[in-house]
């Protein structure tokens, strides 16, 4: 495929949906499933020029897949989608030798880019990170959405260091959240050559000051209402857009937190509002657990309260 930066900063671009991965009851990969609901939610809105499928990120439990695993899952994605939809994959945490490995299996397979996780383990200073993702820019032929994991040790990746990034070719995105002390503006200087996205429940925001699109949780079980909120967006109905946006996302982030407190695993609320929407993909795998059964009552009883239409 040839490389054309251009193109692909055009579709990185809406409400991105973090897909959650399917499993049967026995925790194996439901891919029958995977294709089925990936056709489910083209159907339901998330089309190119408004959304961006993202497979096997940390909340599609992708660091728990195997090798073998997470490159058919993110084959079955990309067929499924038919041309649609452009998908992407995620690369979590990895040296720049595996990394390069990976994205150029994804790339194979049809991925319009790669959402790549800094190497934490690897311990990077910022110059690390610079050559790392020099060297990922270089070697692969798809693009890159960095992930700003600043709340992980050595995660954490500045505006500066960003603006030292900006003849990398690849890196066409930016998955932005501020690291502490840094203002969340501080990156928007650069919004004419990276595609800002939020990941930081400000998308209201970042679109005013240039960005280009966002990230939340529940895309996937209802995208009608993200897309919606895309929409206003673009017609800078900024007001309204908030005033939705936090009647579902306030309440939302509330719950998560309480949830999470008391078993963590980012993939079982997604699975819990797909389930609670008539797509069910599965349980989390352990040592995550499903929610439980008030949870789960809590749950539709919040998206009911949102007017999604909850079956």
């Amino acid at each position: 495929m040839t490389w054309d930066r251009k193109k692909v900063q055009e579709q990185v671009v809406g409400a991105i949906a973090t897909i959650p991965t399917a499993f049967t009851k026995n925790y194996k990969v439901d891919y029958q499933q995977m294709y089925d609901a990936t056709q489910v939610w083209i159907e339901s809105g998330l089309v190119a020029g408004k959304s961006v499928i993202k497979a096997v990120a940390a909340m599609g439990e992708g660091p728990q897949l195997t090798e073998t695993e997470w490159i058919t899952v993110i084959e079955t994605v990309v067929k499924a989608s038919k041309n649609k939809v452009p998908v992407m994959a995620a690369i979590h945490y990895k040296d720049t030798i595996r990394t390069i490995q990976d994205a150029n299996k994804a790339a194979d397979v049809g991925t319009i880019a790669l959402q790549i996780s800094p190497p934490v383990f690897n311990q990077p200073t910022q110059d690390d990170m610079l050559r790392y993702f020099e060297a990922v820019s270089n070697n692969i032929n798809t693009g890159i959405l960095i992930y700003n994991t600043h709340w992980l040790t050595h995660g954490a990746i500045y505006p500066e260091t960003f603006r030292k990034m900006r003849d990398f070719e690849k890196v066409v995105a930016i998955k932005w959240s501020p690291p502490s002390g840094v203002k969340y503006e501080e990156i928007f200087d650069l919004s004419d050559i990276f595609n800002i996205v939020d990941n930081s429940n400000q998308p209201i925001l970042c679109h005013q000051l240039g960005g280009k699109g966002f990230l939340s949780d529940g895309i996937d079980s209802y995208p009608p209402f993200f897309i919606g909120i895309w929409e206003m967006l673009n017609k800078g109905l900024y007001d309204k857009a908030q005033i939705e946006w936090d009647k579902v996302m306030i309440p939302f982030g509330k719950f998560s937190a309480k949830t999470l407190a008391i078993n963590g695993g980012e993939g079982k609320i997604e699975k819990a509002m797909s389930e609670i929407m008539g797509l069910p993909m599965g349980p989390p795998r352990p040592p995550s657990l499903p929610l439980n059964d008030n949870e789960m009552a809590e749950l539709k009883s919040l998206m009911t309260s949102w007017g999604w239409p909850v079956p």
